[in-house]
């Protein structure tokens, strides 16, 4: 099995497989660093990061993990390149592929990802779109199996807005096996389309949408939630009176499952999709979720730059 070369710009980019291979890439990375024998596997490599959007935890997990790995992050502001004077972003693609071994992007438009990748010859990782964030998924799927030890059996509800990471949710969940329940209210579901792909891959019951956040926590394994107002979007006082029901609370949590566990991708707005005490409190994988962003990242570069599975 081999992904050398190839671009991962969704969770539906990956068999189950390649996914199982992906997460035992990152356990093994994770122990070396903490052992200080990380291979240096990409030695002599260049790796561009694009950030057409702010980022922390995308941006210092990616230059980590390049770094620990041997090789050299170039990191990219998109306001400071000509994409952001009119050239297009395949031209963009073509003349990076002559510089550099990989490219990431953080922008939002789903489109330009999708061009960038069509026109690059060398791997293209999605660090962000509006429509999916696959990254992070990787790092959540893995955050869960050091849990649990694996997703059979595991349930997994999202409350909330039906972003881009509840679109990623969705396709991992159903790729690893795991059921997925999306609480949302009306209009702010997740993508359909996504959702009718998903449903595809795992069966139909796998994957839900309900709107009573009560009944969409009542026994699940992993409680996730992420902000309610984005980049760009408008009318925030709407979205919190709308999605104010939806706050992962101790309440919520006391109907889930007794070894049920507290996920956010962050940054968090505490007090409003989220309480601190279960932010903080003893079922939150959260911060350990951001560590684990560099560690299955640094994973998907290996195997997406020649390293074999």
């Amino acid at each position: 099995m081999s992904l050398k070369g190839r671009d991962f710009l969704s969770m539906a980019d990956l068999e189950a497989g390649e996914l199982v291979a992906l997460l035992d890439r990152a356990a093994e990375f994770k122990r070396a660093l903490r052992e200080g024998r990380v291979r240096p596997s990409l030695q002599g490599k260049l790796v561009a990061l694009i950030f057409q959007k702010p980022s922390t935890r995308t941006r210092v997990s990616f230059e980590a993990a390049v770094r620990h790995l041997g090789g050299h992050p170039i990191n990219m502001n998109a306001t400071e390149m000509q994409l952001g004077r009119g050239e297009t972003i395949s031209d963009t693609g073509r003349v990076l592929s002559r510089y550099v071994h990989a490219i990431t992007l953080r922008t939002f438009a789903h489109r330009e990802v999708e061009e960038l990748a069509e026109a690059a010859e060398v791997p293209v990782i999605n660090a962000l779109t509006d429509l999916e964030h696959p990254c992070q998924v990787l790092a959540d799927l893995f955050t869960i199996r050091e849990r649990f030890g694996g997703f059979s059996g595991i349930k997994l509800t999202y409350l909330g807005d039906g972003n881009n990471v509840a679109n990623s949710l969705a396709l991992g969940c159903a790729l690893a096996g795991m059921t997925f329940t999306a609480a949302s209210p009306p209009g702010y579901e997740p993508d359909e389309a996504i959702l009718g792909k998903a449903r595809s891959m795992a069966g139909e019951g796998a994957v839900r949408v309900v709107q009573d956040p009560r009944e969409a926590v009542s026994g699940a394994h992993v409680l996730y939630t992420d902000v309610w107002v984005s980049m760009g979007q408008g009318d925030e006082a709407r979205r919190h009176r709308d999605l104010r029901p939806y706050q992962l609370n101790r309440e919520l949590l006391e109907l889930a499952d007794p070894d049920a566990v507290v996920m956010h991708c962050l940054p968090a707005h505490r007090g409003q999709e989220i309480t601190d005490e279960v932010l903080d409190g003893p079922c939150s994988l959260v911060w350990d979720q951001a560590e684990n962003r560099m560690h299955a990242q640094a994973a998907l570069l290996c195997l997406l730059m020649g390293e074999e599975v």
